[in-house]
């Protein structure tokens, strides 16, 4: 694995992984957006709704990546980047609007959508379904590319904080800090035999207690 040295090769990171995402959860029916990567103190990840460049007569929507939030584990900044592409996917493909007050509301609508496109989602009180992480189908999608962990070397800013407001996205469960030390079991192993499933961190060697046949 190649350790993430320059700016470009993070974007050229994100942008893989935004396609590999367009088409295996949106049958590559979303446009390539610019992908950006700037601090931010009020959110993990956030879409522009409006063609924010511009090249000769080619118009782009953005998605930026908070840079302070990319010490998280993988499957954290992955559901931030899924979360903003369904905002995306409601107002260029479905067009419709699924934020109100502002931009700061999260609509039933954008829980449905979130949920059909391999996010869990979780209801705030000020911020409604704001609240976003993988869901098991999205953390399997996750042990397919393993080329993109490449994106967790690419920056350590212990104890950030950051809250999702509107197209702001927020990837965690209501009371997620995020922080370096955060982490979550992204590799699942599963006995052939009774199918019971455990979960870690890290790759390892698993026995079934029960059958005491190796875990797949």
């Amino acid at each position: 694995m190649k350790q993430i040295v320059s700016m470009s090769r993070l974007t050229n990171q994100l942008e893989k992984m935004f396609r590999l995402l367009n088409q295996d959860f949106f049958d590559n029916e979303l446009e390539t957006p610019i992908i950006t990567v700037v601090p931010s103190s009020r959110s993990y990840a956030h879409y522009t709704p409006w063609s924010a460049w511009q090249s000769k007569d080619t118009y782009r929507r953005e998605i930026n990546i908070a840079s302070g939030t990319l010490d998280r584990p993988l499957e954290a900044v992955t559901a931030s980047l899924l979360h903003e592409m369904v905002h995306m996917y409601n107002d260029l493909i479905l067009n419709i609007q699924d934020c109100s007050r502002g931009g700061t509301y999260h609509s039933k609508i954008f829980k449905e959508q979130a949920e059909a496109h391999g996010l869990l989602c979780f209801r705030t009180d000020k911020y409604g379904w704001s609240r976003t992480a993988p869901s098991d189908m999205l953390l399997e999608w996750l042990l397919l590319h393993d080329e993109l962990r490449e994106i967790e070397m690419c920056r350590v800013n212990p104890g950030y904080t950051a809250v999702g407001i509107g197209t702001h996205a927020s990837s965690s469960v209501p009371g997620f800090v995020a922080t370096a030390t955060t982490r979550q079991h992204n590799f699942r192993y599963q006995c052939p035999c009774c199918q019971a499933i455990a979960r870690s961190g890290k790759p390892i060697r698993l026995i079934c207690g029960d059958c005491l046949l190796p875990m797949t």
